[in-house]
């Protein structure tokens, strides 16, 4: 992973900088694996967020902001109770580890001095945040719970003593000599880089990997030198935070990765990187936890109708064919002398030919000759009678199948708290039911929020992320004649600029948003139009998010997630 023990170090050293002497403010846990600490140090406040994700944990400054639960968990009240107000004394790495430990010294309930460490182990699946009162040694509680039955090494749980995950005896880097690789190393083994990582406490296989490949033939001479330099980088500071790109995968990391051929984005800090990097990530994750049943429904609708829509064609066809049974019935009905019970078909002359030609008719053998010609005479009936049902069906099913796709949209780009309005939707339209709750009393009706953006001149832009926010923007609190925007025969967000007479850098950064919010996110040149609110309109009985407009304009932009991060933090 890339959050190894170098970048442990580096990044101790920028929280270190940033947060020893502040005093914790505040603590929130917005999620079940994640929690963010306010700080006031150095005369400004920062925020600190801790995340022991099982897929993204992480320890840094964020700039983001995070929505927080109504009644906060019982972790988060245990923190708040032994950690608020406390002053941080120190920030340390554990033996180059991926673990750092944040010492407060506070005030307990009488007014005695007590000190608090919150350690915090970013170790992949098994990361954690743990509560430790430093005199004893002994855990208050943490994030996670490790009992006994699970792990015979350590035990975490509340009263047992912290007990540090294994080191496996490896060597602190920083200490490394030519002379000790050259030794700790079989050169004639290969598999270098695997070596390195089993040898050297904090190396990831992207660090060892960038080892091996800076020594170029790596050799005895040339590996352990390449090695030292490495090391000698993060000894004196020299740190480049950067996120390398190629068309398959996102990188991060500390040092310059020379390894790695692609694009690199350069950051001041490690906290804007990994804030860049993990942009929408874990909130995605946990929009697919939470959603999941709601994505798995959705698909199954959408293919249902998909389904039906292949049966409605072929029944169109079928209806489309309808003169042609009567023809069959009628030739047939003149021609019942001729035929017998058994035959498969029929060849007769079509007397509504002027030239007389014959025409080949296809019988059920098991069926009379009258009931042969019958048959066709009812499908003829049903075809003619069905013919305006179907075709009112296929369009029906069509918006269906839009609305399904609409959602999945939704769904993909939805935070956790666009969710349960998604959910709600399903329920007013009578495609779920609704989950009983211990109260029956009526809900209060939630509070429809927007995303805000503001726009490089300081205009402000309005995303609607679900159906319910679509309907509220377009519908409710745009002004006639704001600008709005939506990819044209994509599904997708709808976008108002607030303005009358937006610029034209304006109206590009927001079809930008359009197309990023929308199902073409990851394409090029994505077409988006945009009219005027007044243009825009809702028919009768449309599904929630339905409009239609008029007056456009197309724009064609390529979506830049950059772009929307920018705007977004304006």
């Amino acid at each position: 992973m890339s959050f190894d023990g170098v970048f442990t170090y580096a990044m101790t050293k920028e929280l270190k900088e940033a947060l020893e002497g502040g005093r914790i403010t505040k603590i929130h846990q917005p999620f079940k694996h994640e929690l963010v600490l306010q700080i006031r140090s150095h005369g400004q406040n920062h925020k600190l967020l801790l995340s022991a994700h099982p897929s993204y944990a992480r320890v840094h400054l964020t700039k983001e902001t995070y929505d927080n639960p109504a009644e906060p968990p019982m972790f988060c009240m245990l923190l708040r109770k032994h950690l608020e107000g406390s002053i941080i004394e120190s920030i340390h790495q554990v033996d180059f580890d991926r673990i750092i430990i944040i010492e407060a010294k506070g005030r307990n309930e009488i007014g005695d001095v007590h000190t608090k460490q919150l350690i915090i182990e970013i170790m992949g699946r098994h990361s954690n945040v743990i509560l430790v009162e430093k005199e004893t040694n002994t855990i208050i509680d943490s994030m996670k719970h490790l009992s006994p039955a699970v792990n015979r090494y350590r035990t975490v749980l509340p009263g047992h003593p912290y007990v540090a995950p294994p080191t496996h005896g490896k060597i602190n880097p920083l200490e490394a000599t030519e002379e000790m690789i050259i030794k700790k190393l079989d050169f004639h083994a290969g598999k270098l880089a695997e070596q390195l990582v089993a040898t050297f406490a904090g190396i990831s296989p992207l660090l060892a990997k960038e080892a091996v490949f800076r020594a170029g033939l790596a050799n005895r001479t040339t590996l352990p030198k390449s090695f030292v330099a490495l090391m000698e980088d993060v000894r004196m500071n020299r740190f480049a935070p950067c996120i390398y790109t190629n068309h398959e995968k996102e990188w991060f990391y500390v040092l310059p990765l020379t390894h790695i051929k692609g694009e690199t984005k350069r950051f001041g800090t490690l906290s804007d990187m990994l804030d860049r990097f993990y942009f929408g990530k874990a909130e995605r994750d946990r929009v697919k936890q939470q959603a999941h049943d709601l994505e798995r429904f959705v698909i199954n609708e959408k293919a249902k109708n998909e389904k039906k829509l292949n049966k409605l064609e072929q029944t169109l066809q079928e209806a489309k064919n309808a003169e042609q049974y009567r023809l069959y019935g009628e030739l047939l009905t003149a021609n019942l002398y001729a035929m017998k019970r058994g035959l498969q078909e029929i060849e007769v002359i079509n007397y509504y030919d002027e030239q007389g030609r014959t025409i080949t008719i296809p019988l059920d053998p098991q069926k009379s000759p009258s009931d042969n010609a019958q048959h066709y005479f009812q499908k003829y009936q049903k075809a003619k009678n069905s013919l305006h049902i179907v075709q009112e069906q296929i369009e029906r099913t069509k918006q269906e199948i839009d609305y399904f796709a609409t959602l999945l949209q939704q769904l993909e780009s939805a935070a956790p708290k666009d969710i349960e309005e998604i959910r709600e939707e399903l329920i007013e339209q009578g495609y779920l039911r609704a989950r009983p709750t211990k109260h029956m009393k009526k809900q209060k009706q939630r509070k429809i929020e927007l995303e805000r953006y503001v726009s490089s001149d300081g205009t402000e832009i309005l995303v609607g992320k679900n159906n319910k926010q679509n309907d509220y923007l377009t519908t409710k609190l745009a002004h006639k004649d704001d600008i709005w925007l939506h990819t044209k025969d994509i599904p997708g967000s709808h976008v108002v600029i607030r303005s009358k007479n937006p610029s034209e850098q304006t109206i590009i950064e927001a079809a930008h948003l359009a197309a990023y919010f929308s199902k073409a996110r990851q394409s090029s040149s994505v077409p988006v139009d945009y009219t005027r609110i007044r243009y825009v309109k809702k028919p009768s009985g449309a599904k929630p998010g339905y409009v239609i407009y008029e007056n456009q304009q197309t724009i064609y932009v390529t979506p830049d997630e950059d772009l929307v991060i920018k705007m977004k933090k304006q």
